[in-house]
């Protein structure tokens, strides 16, 4: 497990690449709330925008994850409480007012970036 990263992985990185060739400026691996203690892979503070690429095992896509085969049970508890903190994590972001994005990792990072920034600068016009 060490050798996962916690930042900086394939996805995270097509996807910033991306919304930076769109002309998007974020912060990178921060806190979107200052007493909270959870990183946002990109977060548009201006706007109040937080987005998360969550990976399909470890957050349980329901198109790709797969069961572990071996411990089992640990992975399962491990993965519903993954999905239970980014539930948490989206309602204390949208009642401090900010908009929280999830990108699975199998996702376009084009198209994804576009969603991103549509909603970026949709906020950025209020």
């Amino acid at each position: 497990m060490q050798s996962n990263r916690g930042r900086d992985t394939r996805p995270e990185v097509a996807l910033r690449s991306a919304v930076h060739a769109l002309g998007l400026r974020y912060r990178v691996n921060t806190r979107p709330l200052r007493g909270l203690r959870r990183t946002a892979d990109l977060v548009f503070r201006k706007t109040m925008v937080a987005v998360f690429v969550d990976g399909c095992f470890w957050h349980g896509c329901p198109q790709h994850h797969t069961a572990a085969r071996t411990n089992a049970s640990f992975w399962a508890d491990k993965v519903d409480v993954n999905r239970r903190r980014d539930r948490e994590t989206d309602h204390l972001l949208v009642e401090s007012g900010w908009v929280s994005l999830r990108v699975w990792e199998h996702e376009d990072p084009r198209q994804a970036a576009e969603y991103i920034s549509r909603i970026v600068r949709e906020r950025d016009r209020r």
